[in-house]
């Protein structure tokens, strides 16, 4: 049951990547608007960290809003670890750089996130992709 879960939380995982991804590429309407996505030359980093960056942070996120090199790195990350983590592949790597992305985007909105004033869901995901990334594939495959 505990493995069967973790597949679960996995892909559920993934998938929240790859549809951002998909969403920032297609414009898909619901996080970015067509008119926006990066197929129509729009920026996937532009706007979260031009309007969203405060705190100690934000001069440097505000400064690679926008940058061509940046909006690949993000998107990649987005495509490569949603797909990692759905086909369960490379899902150690995935996990470091998904806790990465995750404590990157806290930091550009940090000192007093939306929703909460210390925790927020970029750190939850984190913590998940940390799991992820240290717990020992056969481990959960064979102990479920």
């Amino acid at each position: 049951m505990k493995h069967k879960l973790l597949t679960i939380v996995r892909i559920l995982l993934g998938w929240t990547f790859l549809w951002a991804f998909l969403d920032k590429t297609l414009g898909l309407g619901f996080a970015t608007i067509t008119e926006r996505a990066w197929i129509n030359g729009g920026s996937p980093t532009y706007g979260f960290l031009t309007y969203s960056a405060k705190g100690p942070f934000m001069d440097f996120y505000k400064s690679i809003a926008g940058n061509p090199i940046f909006d690949w790195l993000f998107m990649l990350g987005l495509l490569l670890i949603g797909l990692s983590f759905i086909f369960n592949r490379y899902v150690k790597y995935s996990g470091w750089f998904g806790a990465l992305l995750m404590i990157l985007m806290y930091t550009a909105g940090f000192i007093l996130p939306e929703n909460n004033p210390l925790i927020d869901e970029h750190i939850i995901y984190a913590i998940l992709f940390l799991y992820y990334a240290k717990a020992d594939k056969d481990k959960l495959r064979n102990n479920g």
